[in-house]
């Protein structure tokens, strides 16, 4: 019994451990399967989503507008006082000037029936049928929108990451450095060839070494909560990152990557101004609209009882039909000028909506052309804080030798310690820098 218990409790461990290996994997990210998994369980796209199911709704109710509308009616009504007219009484042979009190109806009454209403022309009705089906248009074209958005936000904090956890690992190798240098420093001054002042400068460069690993452990932290935010990750799970800056660096620095044309025609910002303009087309034509005639038919069929007995639907009381059929027509006359200058309103919106499309074309280009001289002076400032890190490094080892050998001072080596970390700093700024002007870039010719 103690064995089987055994075997099924070793069978559950590593169920438990093979789900828990699964889930690991699971958030394991290349970029871009982050930007695949954050346009799945973002927020905000899933509330663009449900805006384009609203607009296509929207759509079918204004074209169903047009179509036959049938609508059912019933009415039971008792008169606890029938209505009482007036019988001049000369009409039964009273005299003249006098009246008998007269009660129509019955104590019960009740019909019911149907009204079927058809739309045979309205242009604002013509014009609405289009206006929808461009305002579906313009969720669609918001939703594409954000999904650009997220899928940058994305790719910035995943660079942020990738460049937080590169530079940790300079600073890790900083601090066994000054580790090392602080345990041989502590061993010459036991022995006599050293001085303490030696010993408190080596362990200075060890503590600056530990803050800046701090620092860049808690720079990765809040990178990592950004994008698992942008993701839509919930902010306590764990994600791992399996692609390596370089990866996204050497392309930029070795050219190999070209920027490619650019046709503002197609950019996102573009379309979106132009499906405005439409729209602002449309309710001009709307405004006009309401200048035309309506016309509009009608069905109406109904049954009718009375009775004394409140019981109207037993077979001796009769029902007694009726159905007509017309025509509503509606013509405007006069509106003492409101309507025009709605429509004039309209005409204005309508010219700012082609203005503002006009003035997107050059802000395009104009924000294209800025950010390729964006990235290639990105381009330059990295390839020159490369040069200025090896070279910072360069000191900093020659420093170290020097120290090891008698030849240097402490206070020299804290100095070109202090020297290389700066550059390494720059070169994390520089990093990031090209990688979100690439990141501008793409915005700019509308890359997703």
């Amino acid at each position: 019994m103690k064995t089987k218990t055994k075997q099924l409790t070793t069978l559950l461990l590593f169920f438990l451990l093979a789900s828990g290996l699964k889930a690991q994997d699971d958030l394991k990210f290349t970029l871009a399967e982050a930007q695949a998994y954050a346009l799945k369980h973002s927020y905000v796209i899933q509330n663009s989503g449900l805006d384009v199911s609203a607009a296509q709704k929207k759509v079918w109710e204004t074209i169903a507008m047009g179509l036959p509308q049938i609508s059912g009616s019933a009415n039971y009504t008792k008169f606890l006082n029938l209505p009482v007219s007036l019988i001049p009484g000369e009409f039964f042979g009273e005299e003249a000037g006098t009246y008998i009190p007269v009660k129509f109806g019955q104590d019960y009454n009740s019909d019911f029936g149907f009204t079927v209403d058809q739309l045979i022309f309205d242009g604002s009705y013509i014009v609405g049928v289009g206006s929808a089906k461009i305002y579906l248009q313009m969720a669609s074209q918001t939703k594409e929108k954000t999904e650009i958005e997220i899928k940058h936000a994305v790719a910035q904090s995943y660079f942020m990451v990738l460049a937080a956890e590169e530079n940790l690992k300079v600073m890790k190798e900083n601090l066994q450095n000054s580790q090392k240098l602080e345990h041989d420093t502590r061993a010459m001054y036991e022995n006599g060839f050293s001085e303490e002042q030696d010993v408190d400068q080596m362990r200075l460069l060890v503590q600056k070494a530990e803050n800046e690993i701090l620092k860049a452990e808690r720079e990765i932290r809040v990178a990592r909560m950004v994008l698992k935010y942008a993701m839509g990750v919930d902010v306590e799970e764990t994600i791992a990152l399996s692609e390596s800056l370089n990866e996204f660096l050497d392309p930029l620095l070795q050219e190999e990557e070209p920027v490619g044309g650019f046709d503002y025609a197609s950019h996102i910002d573009f379309r979106m101004l132009d499906t405005q303009r439409q729209l602002s087309m449309k309710e001009y034509k709307l405004a006009q609209s309401a200048y035309l005639p309506k016309l509009s038919g009608f069905y109406n069929w109904s049954k009718t009882a009375y009775g004394n007995s409140a019981n109207l639907f037993k077979s001796s009381v009769p029902w007694f039909k009726s159905s007509m059929v017309g025509f509503n027509l509606t013509v405007p006359i006069f509106t003492a000028g409101q309507q025009r200058a709605i429509v004039k309103q309209a005409q204005f919106a309508y010219q700012q909506a082609e203005n503002d499309q006009k003035l997107a074309e050059q802000t395009l280009q104009k924000d294209y052309l800025t950010a390729v001289a964006d990235i290639e002076s990105a381009v330059d400032q990295l390839k020159n804080d490369v040069d200025n890190k090896q070279l910072a490094r360069k000191i900093y080892d020659k420093t170290t030798i020097k120290y090891n050998n008698g030849i240097s001072s402490s206070v020299e080596l804290s100095q070109t310690e202090t020297q290389y970390i700066e550059a390494q700093g720059a070169w994390v700024a520089s990093v990031i820098q090209l990688l979100n002007s690439k990141i501008t870039l793409d915005k700019a010719i509308g890359k997703l």
